[in-house]
């Protein structure tokens, strides 16, 4: 093998996979297409969920003074907005930042972890076997890696155990795998550019905004403003937007251009949705845009790509360190492919209550429904329950085994606490080296020494001596943590026999045979 994992796409979520595998110790390499990273801002929101998988792995210091936080976000652009600020998490908040800056940022942490990303190289055709697979990948003569200049040749073909597929809609690799990709074609498209110049009066605003005109400060300057023209809302997301275009549709919105100029990047983007029939084909899987895809509302696509990352990650590692438990990496499908449903069937809600209000014959109905959806969103449990959909912070896993405690496969809670024999205070601090956690509640040193001896490699085991109160915790004594934040075991039993015993279970079906 040339390497244990190949990765296509250096986006957010081929980065962030990328990050997590090399982690683990898994020789990764990414592969990109294109020979320089991306300049344009292109998505600007990084949600609750993904900002708390940045403080996991010990990232967060570099992210949070680059962006700027706001305390809610938009349901279909609805007056009312989602009050993250409601909901239980240290990071209950929008953290405006631009792709761009993302990417970046991943790209750093990926070299240091020793990752080879190799721009300018092109994944045409992807072969598997019962062994490996093999990649047909298309580069220049010489490109630079942490290890130094490796040349490849025009075509060559490369080996891997493994190959994930985080190259975008178009995915090369999800066609070669073979897996399909049903969905919706685009109905309409909407409208965004980037200025570096943006002076409307007072009455342009209120106007832009009475249209359901996005308008966001980027954190370098310019402003971007999204929408979407009656008139031009049936041109194809491919036709290209010029600044003539933008202009006329700002005047027929609210009556004039708003003085736009000097345009950073202008796009057009639709509403085509499509989710994989699987995330797994044999020794290939999929992430981010390569699996699903759908309207951009809410910002929901580089986030639900990055926790694909994070979920994948480790159980694609623990299989090729070779104590992955049976089912460990069907459970990626069987996990995220439902959370890709559930964020494909909101954004086309999303999606619905714009288009129509845009159509005649549905104008008035529509924005009778807008505003039924805008009253509902005025009540605190209906807000709370979108709010944490949209952010990510409510996604939980099915539990696989019956009985499980109602804990597991929810985010563990980023309580406060005192850890015996350790500096750390919440915890979070204690999951950036990517293993699994066992948080002894009841404060018993000698779950930790049970532990220890069997899975010390790959869980973190902590006596709990002190925390904070936390209602989803009120009589748990121990828990076991995924590396994705998840709780994988849980339980309120107070014997230490019968405590052990379920413990032993549990690492075992999830932290494999102990070693």
């Amino acid at each position: 093998m040339d390497i244990d994992v190949i990765v296509t796409g250096a986006g957010p979520t081929g980065l962030m996979l990328a990050c997590e595998l090399a982690l683990a110790g898994v020789r990764t390499r990414v592969l990109e297409r294109r020979a320089e990273p991306h300049r344009n801002s292109r998505a600007l929101t990084l949600h609750a969920r993904s900002v708390e998988l940045m403080d996991q792995r010990g990232l967060l210091d570099r992210f949070l003074p680059l962006g700027r936080t706001v305390p809610g976000w938009h349901f279909s652009a609805l007056p009312t907005r989602l009050d993250f600020s409601a909901l239980d998490s240290r990071h209950a908040y929008t953290l405006f930042l631009a792709q761009a800056r993302t990417e970046a940022l991943l790209a750093e942490r990926a070299a240091e972890l020793g990752v080879e990303i190799l721009r300018g190289h092109e994944v045409v055709a992807v072969r598997q076997d019962d062994d490996g697979v093999e990649a047909e990948v298309r580069g220049p003569g010489g490109t630079e890696t942490p290890r130094g200049t490796e040349t490849l040749r025009r075509t060559e073909t490369l080996r891997a155990r493994y190959l994930v597929g985080c190259d975008g809609a178009r995915s090369a690799v999800r066609e070669a795998a073979g897996i399909g990709f049903p969905g919706t074609d685009e109905t309409f498209t909407g409208v965004l550019g980037d200025f570096a110049v943006f002076d409307p009066d007072p009455a342009a605003l209120d106007a832009l905004r009475s249209r359901g005109v996005l308008i966001a400060p980027l954190e370098d300057g310019p402003t971007r403003l999204v929408y979407v023209d009656p008139e031009r809302m049936r041109a194809p997301a491919r036709e290209p937007v010029t600044l003539e275009e933008f202009r006329a549709s700002l005047v027929r919105l609210c009556g004039s251009d708003c003085g736009v100029a000097e345009p950073r990047w202008l796009s057009r983007f639709g509403n085509a949705t499509r989710l994989a029939e699987r995330y797994r084909s044999g020794r290939i899987l999929l992430a981010g845009d390569a699996a699903h895809v759908h309207f951009p509302s809410g910002g929901q696509g580089l986030n639900t790509g990055l926790q694909d990352a994070m979920n994948l990650g480790w159980k694609l590692a623990a299989t090729v360190a070779g104590w992955a438990p049976p089912g460990l990496l069907d459970s990626y499908d069987a996990e995220r492919n439902p959370v890709g449903r559930a964020v494909t069937d909101n954004t086309e809600v999303q999606a619905l209550l714009a288009e129509l209000t845009f159509v005649e014959q549905y104008r008035r109905p529509a924005l009778a429904l807008r505003a039924l959806f805008d009253e509902l969103l005025g009540m605190t449990e209906v807000n709370r329950r979108l709010a944490a959909r949209v952010s990510g912070l409510g996604t939980v896993y099915p539990a696989t085994t019956p009985g499980a405690d109602p804990l597991v496969g929810r985010r563990m809670p980023d309580i406060g606490l005192t850890a015996a024999g350790s500096d750390a205070t919440r915890v979070y601090d204690l999951m950036p080296a990517g293993r699994f956690v066992h948080l002894d509640l009841a404060g018993d040193p000698e779950s930790g020494a049970a532990v220890r001896p069997g899975w010390g490699s790959r869980v973190t085991a902590v006596t709990v001596t002190a925390r904070d109160d936390h209602p989803d915790l009120a009589g748990v004594t121990e828990i076991l943590v995924r590396p994705d934040g998840h709780i994988a075991w849980a339980t309120r039993r107070t014997a230490v026999g019968e405590r052990r015993d379920e413990r032993a279970e549990a690492l075992t079906a999830w932290a494999g045979k102990p070693s």
